[in-house]
């Protein structure tokens, strides 16, 4: 999911995740990555993960993108834009073989999928209890609010109809990721 180090760090474990996830595309075995995650598969699949225009923090409408019409329509269903949830720095590149279906207006690449993989940068999988726990965090994060940043009182104004309306998106993709697996 995600986390607060980068994928550029020095961390003995990055090396064995990055292969784990060659080996399981090889196989077959769909992944799915969310913000950390989907940077570790970009990382994997021969991408580049570096710092964002912008640190993206709280709520913020995300797209699907025209350039993948057919794949974010089989991804997201009817949904061309909801309300999802970020919190990072970075962001990935389109890793080669693989399709952008998201975007935002402070991240052009918000998720892409290869083959049976799902890799996002931001968070569908978000609960109450997570946003509230992670906003225990937020100044240090030391950045202001701004049009990218909103404040814990932001984030967590209306987030009981924020995370229904989002995870009626959230079941749409992972139920095309499951079938993914079904095929594995």
């Amino acid at each position: 999911m995600g986390g607060p180090m980068s994928v550029n760090d020095d961390l003995p474990w990055i090396p064995k995740t990055l292969e784990l996830i060659r080996k399981a595309d090889a196989s077959g075995i769909p992944v799915i990555g969310h913000c950390l995650g989907g940077q570790l598969m970009a990382r994997a699949f021969g991408s580049t993960v570096s710092k964002n225009a912008v640190k993206e923090i709280g709520w913020g409408q995300v797209e699907a993108t025209g350039d993948a019409a057919q794949l974010a329509t089989e991804w997201l269903g009817g949904t061309e834009r909801f309300e999802a949830f970020h919190w990072h720095g970075e962001t990935f590149t389109i890793p080669p073989g693989a399709a952008r279906i998201l975007q935002s207006a402070h991240c052009a690449n918000e998720a892409f999928v290869r083959g049976p993989h799902l890799g996002m940068q931001c968070h569908v999988e978000m609960t109450d209890t997570m946003i509230r726990s992670w906003c225990q965090h937020w100044a240090a994060e030391n950045v202001p609010p701004s049009a990218s940043v909103q404040t814990p009182e932001q984030m967590q104004a209306g987030m009981e109809a924020r995370i229904a309306a989002m995870r009626g998106v959230a079941d749409q993709l992972y139920a095309r990721w499951i079938e993914g697996l079904r095929k594995a």
